[in-house]
């Protein structure tokens, strides 16, 4: 009994501590810097979908349709390579984690735009007013 349960406890202890993977790479494995694109845009296209309610064209585009023709991919070889990615929880947050890094920084880059345009806005409408203020002051 004894040698069994050590027999056991080592066959378990063998098998835990190979490092083989338990998802293969599938054979049409999509790189991972391509992977990492293909979610930032997804990301973009999903959130701009529901950005553009108002557009009926727009509401006709498929994301994941998109993105298979923008990288010549297929449905199965992008569900494929993400359950490969996924197998390693570490790497796909890291993956997620570029894509989060990307967003934001568009959106950093985005508000900057914004608040320039407004300030020039504000800034041209002052002096509009100004002029407007001073073609009446002359008015006799």
């Amino acid at each position: 009994m004894k040698k069994g349960i050590l027999f056991f406890v080592l066959l378990v202890s063998f098998v835990g501590c190979r490092k083989e993977e338990t998802v293969k790479a599938p054979k049409k494995l999509i790189d991972k810097a391509v992977m990492v694109n293909v979610f930032y845009d997804l990301a973009l296209l999903e959130a701009s979908k529901y950005q553009m309610i108002s557009n009926s064209d727009y509401q006709k585009i498929e994301p994941k349709e998109f993105i298979y023709k923008k990288y010549k991919i297929d449905s199965a070889q992008f569900s494929q390579s993400n359950i490969y990615y996924a197998s390693s929880i570490e790497e796909y947050k890291k993956m997620f984690e570029e894509v989060q890094k990307r967003l934001q920084t568009n959106s950093d880059k985005l508000d900057t735009i914004i608040k320039r345009k407004q300030e020039k806005l504000k800034l041209n409408s002052k002096t509009h007013s100004k002029r407007r203020v001073e073609k009446v002051a002359k008015q006799p």
